[in-house]
């Protein structure tokens, strides 16, 4: 059997990058930044880039590569960083300091995270956190009802219907592989159940896109797709799209999203006062307001809460085992490789 590992993966990105990538050549002067995974359309970085922009006076443009893509370009672009901040899904937390493209820097309040939400050596800590489930557009599902569960994808009425971000890359892929198979009664060694349920939803002709794939929701071309449910509620109550979120009657997962300094990057200082800011009561309201769970949740104002789900909702959805997903996380690239795609 072909053998696919993080690191072979990594390596194989890197490469492919540094060719791409040439004699590219980036202009960095004083209020400038590079933040790779920081996307407008994912977690509403889009309102964080103007707020930087406004408050520190720094220009930091949107890059859409996931999780995956942000620590192979790191990789390749070690000799001569173009990066200087990174933020990604928690589990690709460890594989990025494994990778030495992280620096240690501990930010104001970095005291006040809790212990399992950040690096102990400084090298990356929690923002936020989303909890995994589907993100269903009501009016693309026509006759079918909103589905209420992993099983619920299985059904030949929602044929074409479902789509999930490529586990071999993304963050939130490998995110959903796992919390189908806990969900249905696999363990962080066993991923048999979320293998079986991804084969037999393969014959569902799904679709598989390797990037955010948001807009392709609210336009209804994705009508339910595994993922956050800031990005539903997004949808919802600013786009007032025809969106509903739904945790899962088997249960669901809840993803730390972390941000580190890129090791050597060209913007240090700009970089610490990025990192600075995303913990600050202004920032992590904006993330509260944005429909996602700042690490310090006292800034949430009661007006979002409340557009959350019912507390009673969520006691389904669990707090990921960072240490144990990074663990799991070549062999869930691997076996859906080999045995899904």
């Amino acid at each position: 059997m072909f053998r696919f590992s993080l690191k072979r993966s990594l390596a194989m990105g890197a490469l492919a990058l540094v060719a791409a990538l040439g004699t590219q050549s980036v202009a960095y002067a004083e209020g400038k930044a590079v933040c790779y995974n920081c996307g407008i359309e994912w977690a509403d970085w889009g309102s964080q880039l103007k707020a930087i922009k406004a408050s520190l006076d720094i220009s930091m443009p949107p890059d859409n590569k996931n999780s995956g893509q942000a620590i192979a370009a790191l990789i390749a672009e070690k000799g001569k960083p173009v990066a200087d901040v990174v933020y990604l899904g928690g589990i690709a937390s460890d594989a990025a300091k494994n990778a030495g493209v992280l620096t240690a820097y501990q930010p104001k309040d970095w005291d006040k995270i809790p212990a399992d939400l950040k690096d102990p050596d400084g090298q990356w800590f929690t923002v936020h956190s989303g909890a995994l489930g589907l993100f269903v557009n009501k009016e693309a599902l026509g006759s079918a009802p909103v589905p209420q569960s992993w099983a619920d994808l299985l059904k030949p009425e929602y044929k074409g219907m479902v789509g999930y971000l490529d586990p071999t890359s993304a963050a939130v892929g490998q995110l959903g592989v796992m919390a189908v198979n806990l969900a249905l009664g696999g363990s962080y060694e066993n991923l048999d159940p979320a293998i079986q349920f991804f084969k037999k939803l393969s014959a569902n002709d799904p679709i598989v896109p390797k990037q955010t794939s948001y807009a392709r929701v609210v336009s209804g071309e994705i009508p339910i797709l595994l993922d956050y449910d800031f990005n539903a509620y997004r949808a919802q109550y600013t786009d007032k799209a025809p969106a509903q979120f739904v945790i899962p009657k088997e249960g669901t997962v809840v993803m730390p999203y972390v941000i580190g300094l890129v090791k050597n990057g060209p913007n240090a200082e700009n970089g610490k006062k990025i990192l600075d800011f995303v913990l600050s009561p202004d920032s992590q309201r904006m993330w509260g307001n944005a429909f996602l769970r700042p690490v310090f949740a006292e800034h949430m104002t009661a007006e979002s809460k409340a557009k959350f789900l019912p507390d009673s909702e969520y006691a389904r959805a669990k707090p990921i085992d960072l240490q144990k997903l990074a663990k799991a996380q070549a062999m869930i690239i691997e076996r859906y490789k080999n045995e899904v795609n």
